[in-house]
């Protein structure tokens, strides 16, 4: 008896500290859109979307989220499960192989409730069939049975909400794109919004934190919340061993440095990618393939991760014929821009 007391205390312990990190993450995410910070337009227009659904009690129509990644798709996502008091599944293109993962997973819906699938665009095809007919009329046909016995089950569903969230809309088919009755652009964060996150998360880490020192990491956080969190918990290592435990605009300033995170929020790889295109190529235009193989990262990072924000801020540009880098660049890295044709 006192060997399993023993094993279960080690266990419950184990078990507190790991209950307590999912607390601190499930906290920086917020639960409704009163309390969700930035991206006006889409909470605007959703909690319209909402108090319509809500009010006829019928479940959303469905949503698809679409832009860069660490733009907060996911947490949207858990809002407006809890806006609309229903329940959410949750689930990633990837990770549903055939058409019957998809009944699975719908079969424990009720009504109202959402099923929400991250990276949509990588849905099987498949499956992205099988999805046409649950979001419009609510049923999926399945196939049950071996040889002679195989036969067609109409299986009805309840009305329920999917939500989509992708970072490349454009790879989804229009079959599929066109059964979203709502459609909406997460966008890059304003720093004022991003500073606020971080005085936020700070709150919520017990950390003390300056507004300047919240203003250092939000200009760093190339527009992306889940960016501005990570360099806020490094930042926050930084001045517990450095900094008297403080986040100053001094602390904040010489982490980043250490991180390799310059003023503009580029980072090892950012930089490396126009250095390359600069030195390299003189400028530009260079193929993707070049760069990826050059950089040593994959051609889907290069365009998922790195370019979106360096597009965004003016670094680089895209052309038939590759990436091009900018003036802003040039100036920003501290090389003499070319003077000839390019």
């Amino acid at each position: 008896m006192v060997n399993k007391m023993t094993f279960d205390s080690r266990v419950v312990s184990g078990s507190s500290e790991s209950l307590e990190e999912e607390i601190i993450e499930k906290n920086l995410r917020p639960q409704y859109l009163s309390q969700y910070i930035g991206q006006t337009s889409v909470k605007k227009e959703l909690s319209i979307y909402i108090e319509a659904a809500k009010g006829r009690q019928e479940a959303l129509d469905h949503v698809l989220l679409y832009g860069p990644p660490g733009l907060g798709k996911t947490t949207m996502a858990m809002v407006v499960a809890n806006e609309m008091a229903v329940d959410i599944r949750t689930t990633s293109g990837p990770a549903i192989e055939k058409p019957g993962d998809l009944v699975a997973l719908l079969n424990d819906l009720e009504a109202g409730d959402i099923l929400f699938i991250d990276e949509i665009h990588r849905l099987p095809r498949m499956v992205e069939e099988m999805l046409y007919s649950a979001m419009e009329d609510f049923y999926v046909d399945i196939i049950v049975g071996q040889g002679p016995s195989t036969h067609p089950v109409h299986f009805p569903l309840p009305p329920f909400t999917l939500i989509g969230a992708t970072t490349r809309a454009g790879q989804l088919s229009a079959p599929l794109r066109d059964r979203f009755g709502i459609v909406s652009h997460m966008e890059y964060y304003e720093i004022k919004d991003l500073k606020e996150i971080v005085t936020r998360s700070a709150d919520i880490f017990d950390t003390k934190i300056h507004e300047d020192g919240a203003l250092e990491i939000a200009k760093r956080s190339r527009g992306t919340p889940r960016i501005a969190n990570r360099l806020l918990k490094r930042v926050r290592d930084y001045a517990q061993v450095q900094a008297n435990g403080v986040v100053t605009r001094e602390a904040a300033d010489a982490a980043l440095k250490m991180l390799k995170v310059d003023k503009k929020g580029l980072d090892t790889v950012d930089q490396r990618l126009l250095k390359l295109l600069i030195t390299g190529y003189n400028g530009g235009p260079v193929g993707l393939s070049t760069i990826a193989a050059n950089v040593g990262e994959e051609i889907e990072t290069i365009e998922d991760m790195v370019e979106p924000y360096l597009l965004q801020s003016g670094f680089l540009q895209r052309t038939p014929r590759g990436r091009i880098a900018t003036s802003l660049a040039y100036q920003h890295l501290g090389y003499p821009e070319m003077t000839n044709e390019q």
